[in-house]
This record gives structure tokens, C-alpha cells and sequence, in this order.
């Protein structure tokens, strides 16, 4: 939500001239968590709704975000974000995004669940809640937040979670556990701990189907057992591989277009496993036909939300552990940034809602599977693309090169650049095998494929590409 000059505020948006110790900003704040739409907070726009900017843009926004950390309860870790917003003009305000929270009442923490406490919005005004209200909603609190369940195993490591800190520069201290709110309140370790473990039963299940319904199996891939973050890693880079590039070559130019917008399936993924019931123990799942592709997640609309109300952006994140760590890693941006995303390329209709479960639906760009194109039309049978590629490479490689590996690899590698593991998992398998670590050498010794890290071929960034001479094999 942008703000332009002379807006008013109402039940989402409010405005601060500037942030002061006796500016009551925790009240506000909690007031939007206890609403069903959350709310936009500006400081550096004074009541008419006109920017007079921060001076402090920096200094100030970290004092928002340790305010909002430690003086509300219960935690608002991972329902918030707090933005540089920069107006036409070069004037910084700040914009602080609240999203409803799941577990209300919310509270200044000073003051508990009181009426000096407990706020709500009322129109364009902030109140204090109701003592009736406060004890109906306190009674009805979200129980089954993974949260507030203490995970079944206590023995867990995080070495994993540790390096993808560690990449973004932000090395996990000895207090981390409490800090991004993996401990139950008696301090053992809950069920968000337990899915960002290095080791769980959680699997997530990627599908192929022959056709347009759940007849024929053709591929069944699982990525879990690790810390959540690095399965949804795998995900992406799978459905990365899966999102082929269809060209078109006309009179005047050539257009090349994927079977899925890559920004919009992206984004869905996330949301699926981000928001998914994880106290169901039903991981999201991910299915791909001729004619589309399916997400799954057990994610029913939060209970007071309308379809209505989804769609115009209102959020209320399932689980805010995982969104904080979500976040943190860059692997989203900030809160319903998603969903806008999605129905830019999609519209409303590929979301379908059931009383338990909710799944998008990506109708492809063009057909899935080449077999579905020939299955069409009667020509003579042809060459597969591997098979034509294994006479090309025949040419080219020495005859102890197992080819079908090598052409499997290499139109892997035609779209764009991967790792080890994205290889092995586009390949169906896994784990980088000994064989596939054999054909990739033998394809760099043939000067087919080139590192992209050449100066660090031992990264665990390392990824491998085409050459122009592996490049001009396929053409």
C-alpha cells in the first residue's frame, strides 16, 4: 500500500508525526494484531496525511522493531514488518505492516490482559478492548500453534540452519533457540524447531502424472527428512528444472516463453509450505499433469477471513516461526507480497478453498511432455532428444562415457545453470550419486560444460553450465 499526500487515515492506516518515547506506538500495533485485517502504521506523516519525513530513517526503524519485540505479548515475531518508504518527493517515512495475529488477545506486555492492555480498532480509532471481549477471545486462543507444541524429539541439531544463517551474514548466536521462538514456554524445544531440524519425518512430495488425472505416475520425488528450508530448496530447484522453455520463431523475431510464470510459482510455493497445518501432520504436496500444475497445502482460510478479504490482501500468517526464519533467509520479502504476485499472472480463480485444504492451480503455457505433442499427430517416429544427443556426443566424447547420463545432463543444463544436487534431482534420484560426480568430470575434461565459480571449484555454491561448443551440440 502506497500512501500519497493528503490521504486519510482509516481501520487499516494510521499516521505518527515522529517517534518519541511518549508516543504509544506498542497500543497501536497491538491493536491491528487483535483486528482480522492487520494494519499499516506511518511515521513521518502527521494527521492530514502529509509527509513530513524521518531524520533518523535507520536509527529509527531499529527502534521500532525492538519495541514491537519485547514489549507486546504474546510474541509478534514474524507477524510484522518495519520499511524504508520512500516518497515521490525523496522524503523517508517509515512503514511499519501488521498482520492479524492468530493468537489474540494481544497485549502490551506491561499491562497484561487488561483494558489498559488490550486494544482494537474502532474506524480510523484506537480503543481499549473490553474485558468480555478479552476473556471470549482469550478462551478461544489458537492451541495448535506449532509454536506452542513441544516436539516429540528434544535430541535435535540445526548445522543446516546454521550455514544458511551464515550465508546471509547472519551467524546464529548460543541464544538463537529463544531467539527466533523454537522453545515452548517451559523451554523445550516446539514443533517449528522440530521442522527446521537437520533431521525429521516431514517429506514433501513432488509428482509427475501421464495425462490429466492421477492414473499414471510416471515420477514420485520426496524432499524432507532435513530442515525445512533445505527441502524447500530442493522444491524449487526441481519445479525449477520442470519449468521448461517452450520458443515460438516467427517471421520477425523468436519468443521464448516457460510453461509456468517463474515469479508467480515461486511465490505459491513458499505460500504452500509457509502456511501449511503442520500440527495435521499433512505436508504440502505438488503435482504435475499434462496441462497444469497443482500445490496442495492443508491451509484452510483463517477462521473469520472471507474469500473477499484474502484477496485483498488481508493476512494472517499460520505459522510466524517460520515466517520470521523465512524472511530472515531472504526466501520472502515482507508480508503479502505473495498473493499480489500470483493473481497478477493467475487472477483469483487458481485458488480454490476447501474446508481443510487450499490449492493453486497453474494451467501450463503449452503441453508438458513431448510425448503429449506426438501423441496429437501422425508422423513417423523420431529420435528422442536424448537419443539424438547421444549420437551427437558419440562424435564428440570418448567411448567409456555412459552417454544416455551424459545427454540427460547436458539438456538438464540448457535453461539454465545447477548444482550437484539440482542434478540429481532432476534426474530423479536423492543423492549426488558416484556416477553422476564421474560424468560430470568427463564433461568438463570435454570442454561440454564449464564450473560457474571456476575460481572455487570445491564451493558448495558451486554450479555447472553449458559451453558455447556444449551449446552448439544441442543446436
Amino acid at each position: 500500500m502506497k500512501i500519497a499526500a493528503h490521504a486519510h487515515e482509516n481501520h487499516r492506516v494510521e499516521f505518527k508525526r515522529e517517534l518519541t518515547p511518549e508516543l504509544d506506538l506498542e497500543k497501536e500495533v497491538v491493536a491491528f494484531l487483535n483486528s482480522h485485517e492487520g494494519g499499516f502504521i506511518y511515521i513521518g506523516i502527521d494527521k492530514n496525511g502529509q509527509r513530513v519525513g524521518v531524520v533518523d530513517v535507520d536509527g529509527d526503524m531499529l527502534k521500532v522493531k525492538d519495541r514491537i519485540k519485547n514489549n507486546i505479548n504474546p510474541s509478534a515475531m514474524g507477524l510484522f514488518d518495519v520499511l524504508d518508504e520512500t516518497g515521490p518527493t525523496g522524503v523517508h517515512c517509515i512503514k511499519i505492516i501488521v498482520a492479524s495475529g492468530s493468537e489474540k488477545p494481544y497485549a502490551k506486555k506491561k499491562y497484561g490482559l487488561s483494558e489498559k492492555g488490550c486494544f482494537m480498532r474502532v474506524g480510523s480509532a484506537t480503543e481499549p478492548m473490553p474485558t468480555a471481549m478479552i476473556e471470549r477471545l482469550f478462551a478461544n486462543r489458537t492451541r495448535n500453534s506449532i509454536g506452542k507444541i513441544k516436539a516429540h524429539r528434544q535430541a535435535l541439531s540445526f548445522e543446516q540452519l546454521r550455514i544458511y544463517y551464515e550465508e546471509k551474514r547472519k551467524p546464529l548466536g548460543r541464544q538463537f533457540k529463544a531467539n527466533l521462538e523454537l522453545t515452548t514456554d517451559d523451554g523445550a524445544l516446539n514443533y517449528a524447531a522440530y521442522l527446521l531440524a537437520d533431521e525429521n519425518n516431514t517429506s514433501i512430495k513432488v509428482a509427475k502424472y501421464r495425462g490429466l488425472n492421477r492414473v499414471h505416475l510416471i515420477e514420485n520425488n520426496e524432499y524432507g527428512h532435513c530442515s525445512l528450508i533445505k527441502a524447500t530448496k530442493a522444491v524449487l530447484d526441481k519445479l525449477e528444472i520442470e519449468n521448461k522453455t517452450a520458443s515460438t520463431i516467427t517471421a520477425k523475431e523468436r519468443i521464448d516463453r516457460r510453461l509456468w510464470n517463474a515469479v508467480a510459482l515461486r511465490e505459491a510455493v513458499i505460500n504452500a509450505i509457509v502456511h501449511n497445518d503442520y500440527s495435521r501432520e499433512a505436508p504440502p504436496k505438488f503435482e504435475i499433469f499434462a496441462d497444469r500444475i497443482e500445490i496442495t497445502s492443508a491451509c484452510a482460510l483463517p477462521e473469520g477471513l472471507t474469500p473477499a478479504e484474502f484477496f485483498e490482501g488481508y493476512s494472517i500468517p499460520r505459522n510466524k516461526e517460520l515466517m520470521r526464519v523465512f524472511r530472515d533467509l531472504e526466501l520472502v520479502e515482507h508480508l503479502g507480497s505473495g498473493l499480489p504476485r500470483i493473481t497478477e499472472f493467475y487472477g483469483p480463480e487458481c485458488f480454490r478453498f476447501t474446508e481443510n485444504f487450499l490449492r493453486i492451480t497453474f494451467a501450463a503455457s503449452g503441453p508438458v511432455y513431448e510425448e503429449e505433442v506426438t501423441e496429437q499427430v501422425e508422423a513417423p517416429v523420431t529420435q528422442e532428444p536424448e537419443s539424438r544427443l547421444e549420437s551427437r556426443l558419440e562424435s564428440r566424447l570418448e567411448s567409456r562415457l555412459e552417454l544416455k547420463l551424459a545427454a540427460k545432463v547436458i539438456l538438464l543444463l540448457n535453461d539454465s545453470a545447477l548444482g550437484k544436487l539440482a542434478l540429481a534431482q532432476g534426474l530423479g534420484h536423492q543423492v549426488v550419486s558416484g556416477e553422476l560426480n564421474k560424468q560430470i568430470r568427463r564433461l568438463l575434461g570435454s570442454g561440454l560444460i564449464e564450473y560457474t565459480l571456476p575460481d572455487k571449484p570445491n564451493s558448495r555454491l558451486q554450479q555447472y553450465c553449458l559451453t558455447a561448443q556444449g551449446k552448439a551440440l544441442l543446436k
